[in-house]
């Protein structure tokens, strides 16, 4: 084929090298992807997490001898996994850049503010949800509003708090100081 004078190739041409374009994009892409996943610092608080969400399965299956999935994706529960993410992270922040860098002292008062809504607003969330529960259980029984309940396990008592905290602190404290 000739090419015409201004042209930028034939259609071939501009097609395959619009595919380059696309291909090094989705490449670079997954590259940035791959390189948060291999960030320590999202390793330490990730692995806290998926710890915390596991360990409300086992409990669950040892207290009530029964296996419940739906806790693995669920708030609320013993240990708190949102402390043991917010904790890891503080955790692994500190252990990477030290206890006198701003990053830790942001990730600490992240972690005090998660916390605190966990054992405070959320929890004060689920109290009111248990009570309106029963209020629309005696109330309205026979009635298509008595279908409709809320979730009642929204927050932590102190104790999951203090327990999703300490398993964070570890699990990402041993996570940072391996290789």
């Amino acid at each position: 084929m000739r090419r015409v004078v201004g042209s930028r190739g034939t259609p071939h041409q501009r097609t395959r090298a619009a595919r380059r374009r696309i291909d090094r994009k989705r490449f670079r892409r997954g590259r940035r992807v791959n390189e948060f996943f291999a960030n320590r610092v999202v390793q330490g608080a990730a692995i806290p997490w998926v710890a915390a969400q596991i360990l409300k399965v086992l409990i669950e299956l040892i207290t009530r001898r029964r296996l419940n999935l739906r806790l693995l994706t669920s708030a609320g529960g013993m240990p708190s996994s949102h402390s043991a993410l917010v904790c890891g992270l503080a955790t692994a922040i500190g252990v990477r850049d030290g206890a006198g860098s701003s990053m830790f002292a942001l990730a600490v008062a992240l972690a005090m503010i998660v916390m605190y809504d966990a054992t405070g607003v959320r929890r004060a969330a689920s109290i009111q949800a248990r009570i309106l529960n029963q209020i629309i259980d005696e109330l309205f029984q026979g009635h298509p509003i008595s279908e409709t309940r809320l979730r009642e396990l929204l927050g932590h008592t102190p104790i999951e708090v203090v327990a999703g905290a300490v398993l964070g602190i570890f699990v990402a404290w041993w996570w940072m100081m391996r290789v």
